[in-house]
């Protein structure tokens, strides 16, 4: 039978050298109340300490909520993360080898939660093969003091996958909406369905514990069995909060009951771009898509897609989602990601991922960090700080279309004035490089699977073609040799066809999607 307890009670229910995992997207589904609690205790008398923390998506806000109060010396021992993203003190603790730490692909880690709780052998995929999660490479290890394999090579019928190996958990730890009296967890407040459920089921076969933070407590049966989320049968403790501001529905915001489903705003209500080169790279990967296509925006400008297509009055023209399970309506960006406007579903993150593996998204757009020679992309990790995939290894294994977006250099300023660019600033440091520190995204294995690979910029678009990283257009204004090749670290194919940038994207009103909008 589920007991109620506070945040503090629970805090105790956490031994030293326990498997600690935690569910959630941003904040969403982060139990904040009982985070602060293990906290203050660990400040009081040092314990938990030595914790094995897992959690699948990126978590925090980076600054004072989130995992950040784990990031005590001693308290955390190993970390395994989708997304290590914002919580940068624990980060530098991975920097500093003071922590293990894997970093591995986020989807692989949700379906991990439900291997564990059906005592399957782990998770065997095609996922990561070519990337640095590949135990031929570094095997999803972030730091030197990180030496143990959990991921494994294996043939079957003369094909190669990856094997992500299940571990037992002590303590699963998530948040919900509403607890009935018999510890039904419902998410009427969410903007994301977390993996709570295959967490606290993985936790239960494993012979651990689950404890749910909630706002509200409801009367016994009084909840629609449709909106439960997490049966009271796998909950064992609930931690009603104290304050409100611990149930942040995103790092964003309190509450908006448009991410929730609970209302529907206008569409002149959204937010609308500035006319700038994140705009104009929008633009240019808007040009891309295909009517009717699902279509997966990443974080940063990849996220400006959609409002680009509402603005040029293709609203509901492609069906967009989000990795945290949101699908149709209009992705939202920091500091609201994963959450989307006027949803048309909102699915368990887990089910999301297996859309994405299965191949059925058309396109992705997702973030350029660092690019090489080879067509491989790095988010992942930058002069030993360490940042993880998220869903990036996920969706670009097997999306036929991916394009990746932002500037040519890290740092560049520019301005877009009279249908051209004209650099103010040149960045200082390049994304086109010769080899990456890191390899997040394979050319040569995209390349084997025969997807469409495009690297979009206000500066050039290039193009991965056979394998070859070739420039297919420059921007009006843009000089090839000093503004594009003098600022790359390798020397790009140029298409025969080498074509300018179309103007219009470079104009205050752009309207001309319709005619690739096919």
């Amino acid at each position: 039978m589920v007991q109620f307890i506070t945040a503090q009670q629970a805090a105790e229910l956490v031994a030293d050298g326990a498997t600690l995992g935690l569910a959630g997207f941003g904040l969403s589904g982060f139990a904040e109340e009982i985070a602060k609690a293990l906290e203050d205790r660990f400040v009081e008398t040092g314990h938990p300490q030595n914790i094995d923390l897992r959690q699948s998506g990126s978590l925090g806000d980076g600054k004072e909520r989130g995992p950040v109060h784990f990031a005590h010396e001693g308290m955390v021992a190993s970390w395994t993360t989708g997304m290590i993203g914002f919580n940068f003190q624990l980060g530098q603790l991975v920097t500093d080898n003071k922590i293990k730490c894997y970093c591995l692909p986020q989807g692989v880690l949700m379906n991990l939660w439900r291997e564990i709780a059906r005592g399957g052998p782990g998770v065997i995929t095609k996922v990561g093969l070519g990337t640095y999660v590949d135990p031929r490479i570094d095997g999803g290890k972030m730091n030197e003091v990180t030496t143990e394999d959990v991921v494994e090579l294996l043939e079957i019928g003369g094909e190669e996958y990856l094997r992500y190996k299940p571990l037992p958990i002590d303590v699963i730890i998530v948040r919900g909406t509403t607890a009935d009296e018999d510890g039904n967890i419902s998410f009427e407040k969410e903007s994301v369905i977390n993996e709570g459920f295959n967490a606290c089921a993985a936790a239960k076969a494993s012979g651990g514990i689950t404890i749910v933070q909630v706002e509200y407590v409801a009367k016994s049966g009084s909840l629609h069995p449709k909106e439960v989320k997490i049966p009271g049968v796998l909950v064992d403790y609930v931690v009603v909060s104290t304050d409100s501001f611990n149930s942040w529905q995103t790092e964003g915001t309190l509450y908006e009951p448009c991410f929730a489903g609970n209302l529907r705003k206008p569409a002149d209500r959204l937010p609308r771009l500035d006319l700038n080169a994140r705009k104009v790279i929008a633009r240019r990967a808007a040009m891309e898509l295909k009517r009717g296509s699902l279509v997966n925006l990443g974080v940063g400008i990849p996220a400006g897609v959609a409002y680009v297509v509402a603005e040029e009055g293709f609203d509901g023209g492609v069906v967009f989602s989000a990795e945290a399970g949101a699908i149709g309506g209009v992705p939202a960006p920091l500091p609201n990601f994963g959450s989307s406007f006027n949803g048309w579903a909102i699915i368990e993150q887990g089910s999301m991922f297996d859309i994405i593996d299965g191949g059925n998204l058309d396109v992705t757009c997702l973030g350029l960090a660092e690019a090489d020679k080879d067509g491989n992309l790095n988010v992942s990790k930058f002069g030993g700080r360490v940042n993880g995939p998220g869903g990036f290894i996920n969706i670009t294994g097997f999306t036929p279309k991916i394009i990746y977006c932002g500037t040519f250099m890290a740092g560049d300023r520019s301005i877009v004035a009279d249908g051209r660019l004209i650099i103010t600033q040149p960045g200082k440091a390049p994304k086109f490089v010769n080899t990456v520190e890191q390899i997040t995204f394979s050319g040569s294995e995209a390349a084997k699977r025969g997807l469409e690979v495009f690297y979009v910029t206000e500066r050039a678009v290039i193009k991965l073609i056979d394998g070859v990283m070739t420039l297919i257009e420059i921007a009006p204004g843009i000089d090839l040799q000093t503004d594009v090749l003098d600022c790359m670290g390798f020397v790009p194919a140029i298409s025969p066809d080498l074509k300018t940038m179309d103007v219009e994207l470079f104009s205050e009103t752009w309207g001309r999607l319709d005619e690739t909008f096919i």
